[in-house]
C-alpha cells in the first residue's frame, strides 16, 4: 500500500502564530477529518511563527484549505512525498533515540 505524506507550511503574519495554529485546529483539520484515505495528522510550530501540518494518506491527499490572508506573512508552501517502504536490510542505519544513530555496517560510533 502506498502512503503519501502531505506537508503544509505557513508563516504567520507578525505576532499571529497562535491565531494561525488555532485556525488550523479549528478550521483546516475539521475540513480534512473523514476524508477518504486520511490516516494521521500532526501539527507543529517552529520559530518565526511557522506552522507545519503533516498529513498521511493512503489515497490522493485532500488539499488543506487556504488560511485567511490576514493570518499569513507569505503564501503557503505545500509538498507531497510518497513512502519508499524501505526494508530493514536496505536501511542499515539504526536510531534508538536522539544522539544514538549509528551505521552498524561502518562500525561508526553513535553521532
Amino acid at each position: 500500500m502506498t502512503t503519501t505524506a502531505a506537508m503544509w507550511e505557513a508563516r504567520a503574519a507578525d505576532g499571529r502564530g497562535a491565531e494561525l495554529s488555532a485556525w488550523v485546529r479549528e478550521v483546516a483539520l475539521p475540513a480534512l477529518r473523514g476524508s477518504a484515505g486520511l490516516v494521521r495528522a500532526e501539527l507543529f510550530g517552529a520559530p518565526g511563527d511557522r506552522v507545519l501540518l503533516i498529513t498521511w494518506w493512503t489515497a490522493e491527499p485532500v488539499p488543506v484549505p487556504e488560511p485567511p490572508a490576514a493570518l499569513t506573512g507569505r503564501p503557503v508552501h505545500r509538498w507531497s512525498f510518497v513512502s519508499e517502504h524501505l526494508e530493514s536490510s536496505e536501511h542499515p542505519e539504526t536510531c534508538a533515540g536522539p544522539g544514538t544513530c549509528a551505521n552498524p555496517a561502518s562500525g561508526a560510533d553513535p553521532e
